[in-house]
C-alpha cells in the first residue's frame, strides 16, 4: 500500500466521518456562539474569554483538517475473518512469553488504534512482527523496553 494511503476498517471509516461531521457542525456552531458572546463583552484586546474561544477555534480547525486528510487517505481494507494467520482486522490473544501477560489485540489502521481498547495499529512494530503468523508462532520484536517474545495463543 502506498505511503499516502492508510488502511481503515469499514467501522473505523464510519466513526471517522461521524467525528468530522460533529466537529464541522455542532462544535463549529458552539465555538462561533462563544466568540459572539465574548465579543459582546467589550474591548477585545483585554478580553480573555474572546482569546480563549479563538484559541479553541484554531485547535478545532486544525483537528478538522487532520480528520479531513485522514478521510482522503483512508482505504477501507477488508477484515480477515478466516484463515490461520493473524491479519488486518483479526483479533488474537497474544502471550508475552517473559511475563505471561495475555493481551487481546485486533489489528486496525493507525487512525483507529487504541491500545487500551485492544485495537493495535497495524503499522506498529509489534503488529508488523505478528502480522502473517499462525497460532503457536513465537516472534521477537524490539520495543523501547527491549526485546519481547510474543506468542499467538489463539485467533478469535
Amino acid at each position: 500500500m502506498s505511503g499516502d494511503l492508510e488502511p481503515i476498517t469499514a467501522e473505523g471509516l464510519v466513526e471517522l466521518k461521524a467525528e468530522l461531521e460533529r466537529l464541522e457542525g455542532d462544535e463549529r456552531r458552539a465555538i462561533a456562539e462563544r466568540i459572539l458572546r465574548a465579543r459582546e463583552l467589550g474591548d477585545l484586546s483585554e478580553n480573555a474569554e474572546y482569546h480563549a474561544a479563538k484559541e479553541d477555534q484554531a485547535h478545532m480547525e486544525t483537528q478538522i483538517k487532520r480528520l479531513q486528510q485522514r478521510l482522503r487517505s483512508a482505504v477501507v481494507t477488508e477484515m480477515a475473518t478466516e484463515g490461520s494467520t493473524f491479519e488486518f482486522g483479526r483479533t488474537a490473544e497474544v502471550v508475552d512469553e517473559d511475563t505471561g501477560v495475555v493481551n487481546t489485540w485486533t489489528l486496525v489502521g493507525p487512525a483507529e488504534s487504541d491500545i487500551s481498547a485492544g485495537r493495535l495499529s497495524a503499522s506498529s512494530p509489534v503488529a508488523k512482527a505478528l502480522l502473517g503468523h499462525e497460532v503457536g508462532d513465537v516472534v521477537e520484536v524490539q520495543t523501547p523496553k527491549g526485546t519481547r517474545r510474543l506468542r499467538i495463543q489463539r485467533l478469535v
